[in-house]
């Protein structure tokens, strides 16, 4: 084949994949992968080589592109059969796939490489639908697998990804030429054709039919009777109460290392955890190994009622807790060997609340997103599963050969190095413009998760938008004068990502007037946002920190003018002078919890500033006697270092304040003025 042909079947493959991974129904997030063989050209020999092209390791089939594809030589794939060293050693296979790659570039090939090459079909695909899942953990899955499908899907045995996996399909499949794909026991689906559009069709096939089946056979109540007591709380309590156990939560499962976290209270979730049999099948945890690895081996459950009040759902929750991290380490302990990985943590990934929902979490937000995204693929797996027969997941034994498998270890291990504020949560006020907007950019930049609070609500989403997904930023409204509103944003904030970690106290505004024209009202507005404003942000995010046990963050923009005697801006000096001792005040108090409390001290900055493109600017302009247009190159001027101040040299002080390398600093002001003599702080 030419290139033209080489290109057609590349193309076929990415969309087969993207339109089975865009529906949650064919596969979980990053599940599962697809392939397509073909012939291509050896640029050595000129001559055409049989190549295959497989979604590569880490890839999600919704999203990939081409650059996640391996490309193979078919050929040396499959003389591997001739080197295979047995069951024992065929980790050290997927060592060998790199000998096997066509040219440079592409995705590293993933564990599930032997499965697409040596199954003899052009295309195959291996997904983990939930339908298909079902059956595979049912615990008569084989007998199900024949009811559903008679001949046309074989049913495989447990048995762990890799190169032998890979030789069980294909000689099942050589045995069974009428079948069109396999159950995987414990797993998931395998299928495959002559085509793509063959095997799409087949998958798809294989995923809808399980699905009437259980539609049609399956008990109307797979998880037993409701449990009077556990049902859910009416949304504006449930979310409250979910708000109120956040922080708490987080510090539970922060224990060993912090994570972020995620909140699910869809209708499947909540009806799961009023169910008779939530405590059995918790237990037993998940079966895919893509959800396991996720969810970790099991939850932890609170046993209290949708009743229970916070403090007698906290206090039950360290108990568990300590439970949980005291059952994990005998789970390690019974199954580890002398070559495995160390125990990673004993921490819960997943935490159900009855009543109020499930909170997930992991290194990122989008981690904490999927590992409950595939929890709720589980509840699915066991709904199905119970309703025609009982659900059987794989043994704990084999759940812990994955999950310390010395191929899951080494993929930790070649993780990129975390970015300065990954895992952590800022709120920032006043963010969606100027120096707000900039500190909030450069956090997100950073890793950190962004809650951009502004008293304009569509400006704050739009904001958040621009700086990602909502795994990255979220916008809402705030009036930081308005207790209730701060509340509201934190509670957002904690809903959000799990906890808050850093705040940033921006939100401000600023009447020139000299003394004898300054109403009382100008005093009250400009004290009431950035005095009181500060004060409120300040209180709710302490409340919440200190729950966490995780230390924090507190940041004051205050100003030059906190030190500085400027004409014309009585109010406005003052409220920052207020800030800036707040920033004292609350080092001194809050540092036993481990909260840093920094101010960082601006001037002149001029372009980008709302405060400034509010009017500011025209009347400090007006006082210097310079045109507005000019007024940063004025400030500049009279600055030491000569250098305009801009909103982004603001948002690296503030980085560099809450970084590791700060960890020691709390009660500082850090100027940043490009240099004002009479602003030194000593």
């Amino acid at each position: 084949m030419g290139s033209l042909n080489v290109n057609e079947t590349v193309k076929q493959l990415l969309g087969r994949s993207n339109r089975l991974g865009a529906d949650p129904a064919n596969t979980n997030y990053a599940g599962g992968n697809t392939s397509a063989k073909g012939v291509g050209v050896d640029p050595v020999t000129g001559q055409d080589v049989g190549l295959m092209w497989v979604k590569g390791s880490g890839g999600d089939l919704g999203t990939l592109t081409e650059t996640g594809l391996a490309v193979l030589r078919l050929d040396r794939v499959r003389a591997l059969v001739d080197v295979y060293p047995g069951v024992d050693r065929e980790d050290e296979m997927v060592a060998a796939f790199d000998h096997c790659l066509h040219g440079r570039g592409g995705a590293a090939p993933s564990i599930d490489t032997a499965m697409h090459a040596l199954v003899d079909a052009a295309h195959v695909d291996h997904l983990h639908p939930d339908s298909g899942i079902a059956i595979a953990t049912a615990a008569d899955g084989e007998e199900l697998t024949e009811e559903i499908f008679g001949e046309r899907v074989v049913w495989v045995p447990w048995r762990r990804p890799g190169f032998q996996l890979g030789l069980d399909i294909a000689a099942i499949k050589a045995a069974n030429p009428q079948a069109v794909g396999t159950i995987l026991g414990g797993h998931g689906i395998t299928a495959w054709g002559d085509t793509s559009d063959e095997a799409e069709a087949n998958s798809r096939w294989i995923i809808t039919t399980a699905q009437s089946y259980l539609d049609t056979h399956g008990k109307s109540k797979p998880f037993g009777e409701a449990v009077a007591g556990f049902d859910a709380l009416p949304p504006t309590q449930r979310r409250a109460k979910a708000a109120a156990l956040a922080p708490h939560l987080r510090a539970i499962a922060s224990h060993d290392k912090p994570v972020v976290g995620h909140f699910t209270d869809s209708e499947m979730v909540l009806d799961f955890l009023a169910s008779e049999k939530l405590g059995p099948l918790a237990q037993l945890g998940t079966s895919c190994p893509d959800h396991f690895l996720r969810t970790k081996v099991k939850p932890l459950v609170l046993d209290l009622p949708a009743s229970a009040s916070v403090e007698d759902c906290l206090t039950r929750l360290r108990e568990l807790h300590q439970a949980y991290r005291e059952d994990y380490r005998a789970y390690y302990e019974r199954h580890a060997t002398p070559d495995s990985p160390p125990m990673r943590g004993a921490d819960p990934a997943i935490v159900l609340v009855p009543g109020v929902g499930m909170f997930s979490y992991g290194k990122d937000k989008q981690t904490a997103r999927v590992a409950g995204e595939f929890y709720v693929n589980a509840i699915n797996v066991m709904r199905g599963a119970e309703s025609v027969s009982r659900y059987s997941p794989i043994s704990e034994a084999e759940k812990f050969r994955i999950e310390y498998w010395a191929l899951e270890e080494a993929k930790l291990q070649r993780m990129p190095k975390p970015r300065s504020h990954a895992g952590r949560i800022a709120l920032v006020t006043g963010a969606a413009s100027g120096i707000g907007k900039a500190i909030a950019t450069r956090l997100a930049a950073e890793g950190a998760c962004v809650v951009i609070a502004d008293l304009d609500a569509d400006k704050a989403q739009a904001t958040a938008a621009e700086l990602g997904s909502t795994d990255v930023a979220v916008g809402v409204r705030a009036d930081v004068t308005d207790a209730e509103q701060v509340r509201a944003a934190v509670d957002a904030t904690v809903l959000a990502f799990g906890g808050l970690d850093l705040v940033v106290n921006n939100a401000g505004l600023s009447i020139s007037k000299p003394l004898l024209e300054t109403t009382e009202a100008d005093w009250d507005l400009q004290h009431d946002v950035m005095a009181r404003g500060s004060f409120l942000v300040s209180q709710a995010a302490a409340r919440a920190m200190i729950a966490q046990g995780l230390g924090g963050d507190i940041v004051y923009i205050s100003s030059k003018n906190s030190v500085f005697a400027g004409p014309n801006n009585i109010a406005y000096s003052a409220a920052k002078a207020d800030q800036a001792h707040q920033v004292r005040l609350l080092a001194a108090e809050l540092g036993e919890h481990g909260i840093r409390v920094n101010g960082v001290n601006p001037d002149g900055v001029v372009r980008g500033s709302g405060i400034f493109a509010g009017g500011w600017g025209a009347k400090r302009a007006a006082v210097y006697g310079v045109p507005e247009e000019e007024l940063g190159a004025f400030y500049a001027q009279r600055t030491l270092l000569k250098r305009e101040v801009l909103p982004e040299h603001v948002a690296n002080a503030v980085t560099a304040l809450t970084s590791d390398e700060f960890s020691h600093t709390t009660g500082l002001h850090v100027p940043v003025d490009a240099g004002v003599s009479a602003a030194f702080l000593r």
